[in-house]
C-alpha cells in the first residue's frame, strides 16, 4: 500500500521533476483544516494509483522556498506534474470522486 511521501527543496527535483511517473504534490500545513480533511483522500488515492502515479506532500511552513517557487497562494493546493511539467492544479478541498475525475482528465 503506497502512501504520499514528504518532499522538500532537497528532494523535490529527484522525487517530482525527474519522476518517471506523474506526481501529485500536496502543498499543505498542519494548522490547515481543509488540508487535514484532504490527507485521508490522498492516502486512498495513493494506494489506488500505486505504481502509476506518485503522491508527494510539501509542508509550506517548513519549505516556503518550494511553495514560493510554485506560487502557492492558498492551501491545500495540489499541483499535478507529468514529465517534470505542471499540467494542472486543484485549490481547496475536493471529495475523492471529484478529485479522481480531475486527475484522470489532467493525466490523460
Amino acid at each position: 500500500m503506497s502512501k504520499p511521501i514528504n518532499v522538500d527543496s532537497g528532494s523535490f527535483e529527484t522525487e517530482v521533476i525527474s519522476s518517471p511517473v506523474p506526481v501529485v504534490v500536496d502543498f499543505w500545513a498542519a494548522w490547515c483544516g481543509p488540508c487535514r480533511m484532504m490527507a485521508p483522500v490522498l492516502d486512498q488515492l495513493a494506494s489506488e494509483y500505486d505504481g502509476s502515479v506518485k503522491f508527494a506532500k510539501v509542508n509550506v511552513d517548513e519549505h516556503q522556498d518550494v511553495a514560493m517557487s510554485y506560487n502557492i497562494m492558498s492551501i491545500p493546493t495540489l499541483v499535478i506534474f507529468k514529465d517534470g511539467q505542471e499540467v494542472g492544479r486543484v485549490v481547496g478541498y475536493m471529495p475523492k470522486d471529484r478529485l479522481k475525475a480531475e486527475l484522470q482528465k489532467k493525466l490523460a
